[in-house]
């Protein structure tokens, strides 16, 4: 019984991080969960790992984090973009660019 009540708040965690990584995929973002496409506030695109509700290489601020920009080698505010929003161009940066692989 007490390893059931313990799993339930894991249970309801896992579904609630499933229902948003759902939620922005069918909003158009490239990557929740994984890997995402980002904005920072120089304007540079380039690719990180985005998981809702857990970051150990930025810090979390509602729906921007403020991490490490690898394109302008500078700490600013980042924010997921839409692949549609994107031109080609920036997109092949995005490709080009990625952050650190820690979460």
């Amino acid at each position: 019984m007490l390893i059931a009540l313990t799993l339930i708040p894991l249970l309801l965690i896992a579904i609630l991080l499933a229902a948003t990584t759902i939620f922005w995929r069918k909003q158009g973002y490239s990557g929740p969960g994984g890997e995402t496409i980002v904005r920072c506030r120089a304007g540079h695109v380039f690719t990180t790992i985005w998981i809702p509700g857990m970051s150990l290489k930025a810090i979390r601020l509602g729906w921007k984090r403020f991490q490490h920009c690898p394109v302008g080698n500078h700490w600013t505010l980042v924010a997921p973009v839409k692949e549609s929003e994107l031109t080609s161009d920036e997109l092949h940066m995005a490709a080009q660019f990625h952050d650190v692989r820690v979460p």
